[in-house]
């Protein structure tokens, strides 16, 4: 059997390519903020109930793998989880995104879930990215950015009233400090401040939302897509739950930018499938 797996800091998709494919999902995955044994305490019941053939190969594609020694942490805890050693291949979020949106294709391929990302695809590797920050620096356009922007208003007392009203009746008053530590002291502050984003979604209509979503996604062209020389003349893709939910709000801000048609996929995991599998 064949593992695949495509991960974001909220979940994980997980395929084991057989006669008769297994699926299941998991938390998120972030081997920046998670050891190899938080994550092995993760995944091992999930594969002792799931996956009931032995597992020859590994493909992983998740956050966090931003250099070999993350995606070394990550290859011993599925090893860990599995009980035993087994070649793992494991890949970032953003290749994940290209493979799926484009296979052996061209075209700029973006993140918009949790957090954000982007790069030039030449349809066999990256050639060209403009390098994300991160949670705390970056990630404009995301689930995490537009809910810090919400929570922000909130603290800020800058909420229309109807629009505080809700918020509170939704995720109670929250306090300050309560905040201050889910932020600086709590693990995955991006998962944290993207469970907000579903507050925007519900209300997007209100003119106050629409700024904030406008706003996040102005910023992710404007700071990241702006930079990419080849934008006019090249295919656009968005994967993760941002782009879904929001795809008319992100039409209308490609539009301005001159870019008429993206295209738009919740989750990567079926195209990477497909790219395996040929």
């Amino acid at each position: 059997m064949i593992l695949l797996a495509e991960s974001g800091s909220t979940k994980t998709s997980w395929i084991g390519i057989a006669e008769t494919n297994i699926r299941f999902e998991t938390k998120g995955i972030n081997p920046y903020y998670q050891s190899v044994a938080e994550i092995t305490e993760l995944l091992k019941p999930h594969f002792a109930h799931h996956l009931t053939q032995a597992v020859h190969q590994v493909f992983y594609y998740g956050t966090g793998i931003t250099d070999p020694e993350k995606g070394k942490n990550l290859e011993k805890a599925v090893q860990d989880a599995l009980g035993y050693s087994v070649p793992v291949q494991a890949e970032s979020d953003v290749i994940a995104a290209a493979r799926s949106l484009f296979g052996d294709k061209e075209g700029i391929a973006c993140i918009m879930g949790t957090g954000s990302n982007s790069c030039f695809w030449d349809g066999t590797k990256i050639s060209f990215q403009v390098p994300p920050l991160g949670f705390w620096l970056g990630d404009e356009g995301s689930g995490g950015y537009l809910g810090k922007s919400l929570v922000l208003a909130y603290l800020h007392e800058k909420l229309p009233a109807e629009l505080r009203e809700k918020f509170i009746q939704k995720h109670t008053a929250l306090g300050r400090l309560d905040i201050l530590q889910k932020a600086y002291k709590d693990a995955k502050p991006n998962t944290y401040f993207a469970s907000y984003a579903t507050f925007c979604s519900e209300n997007k209509e209100h003119p106050f939302i629409a700024g904030l979503i406008e706003a996040n996604f102005s910023l992710f062209f404007e700071l990241y897509l702006s930079r990419y020389p080849m934008l006019k003349d090249s295919s656009l893709g968005f994967v993760g739950s941002i782009a879904h939910y929001f795809k008319a709000d992100l039409e209308k801000i490609a539009l301005v930018h001159g870019i008429k048609t993206i295209c738009v996929v919740q989750k990567p995991i079926d195209g990477l499938l497909k790219y395996h599998q040929e």
